[in-house]
């Protein structure tokens, strides 16, 4: 009779050992993140290719409506100063409704367990959604830039203030898309937010008209929406001139990033309307 172990006992034993996680749970991480990819690549002629058909025709509306320049003192065409607006209008938008949906559909269908029973913890599921949706509008500011460039030429003049306010923008959104899904109960809740939140702040950010074309008392208003620092910055990105000065914008931004990150982690964190 041998004297050495049996190796398929000590294999088993071995399996049943628990893994140590550590700082954080890389590969629950990256589970989260394929999964949100995952999602909106399933459905891309709906999250990704429609987006951009819009976008074109935006511009087409506006540059037909508008023949003559709409950025007057600013050295650029009225195409040029449009273009850059327009895709971040774009960007964002999608970077709301990515963490958005996924979550309220997840709560309406009763899967939201999905997301609350593995070892991650609440930083590690935002993290996730966040980098899910930075994705799609990564993908879609990409397609939508060379679907732009078949109409108008579009130089970028400064590379960093494309990604800086790209980047603190979307995510912006994106934080805003996770509070958003956390808070409604339904897709009409939803829709609340959407509409009367988003879609104004969007529209009256300045992506259609400079902002020295307001009467001084709205221009002073217009300094109150901080999506008006995300546009203005990612258009200097582009055409080179900003509206108000690019530091002022990234700090505001990062600001509020945190700020909104915060109150996202402590809604994780407590499992606000989400473990009840």
């Amino acid at each position: 009779m041998s004297n050495h172990p049996n190796t398929s006992s000590s294999n088993a034993i071995l399996s049943l050992t628990p893994r140590t996680i550590g700082t954080c749970n890389w590969v629950g991480l990256k589970t989260l993140v394929e999964k949100e990819v995952g999602r909106f690549m399933n459905v891309y002629m709906q999250t990704l290719i429609a987006p951009v058909v819009t976008l074109v025709l935006f511009f087409a509306v506006f540059t037909l409506s508008f023949k003559q320049h709409i950025s007057d003192g600013l050295g650029v065409s009225g195409m040029q100063f449009l273009a850059p607006g327009l895709l971040m209008m774009t960007m964002i938008q999608n970077a709301f409704s990515n963490p958005s949906s996924s979550l309220i559909i997840a709560k309406v269908q009763g899967n939201i367990v999905d997301i609350l029973m593995p070892p991650l913890a609440p930083w590690e599921v935002l993290s996730g959604l966040i980098i899910g949706a930075l994705t799609r509008c990564l993908l879609i500011g990409v397609l939508g830039y060379g679907a732009i460039s078949f109409f108008v030429h579009l130089p970028i003049s400064s590379l960093w203030h494309v990604f800086a306010f790209g980047f603190l923008g979307n995510m912006m959104l994106a934080t805003i898309g996770v509070l958003a899904g956390l808070w409604a109960d339904k897709f009409d809740h939803m829709a609340t937010v959407t509409n009367f939140i988003i879609t104004p702040l969007t529209f009256l950010s300045g992506t259609f008209y400079a902002l020295s074309a307001l009467p001084e008392m709205w221009q002073k208003v217009a300094l109150f929406n901080p999506f008006f620092y995300m546009i203005d910055g990612f258009r200097a990105g582009f055409i080179g001139h900003a509206e108000t000065p690019v530091t002022q914008g990234l700090l505001i931004l990062g600001g509020l990033n945190v700020l909104l990150m915060l109150g996202a982690w402590a809604m994780l964190k407590t499992g606000y309307k989400t473990k009840s």
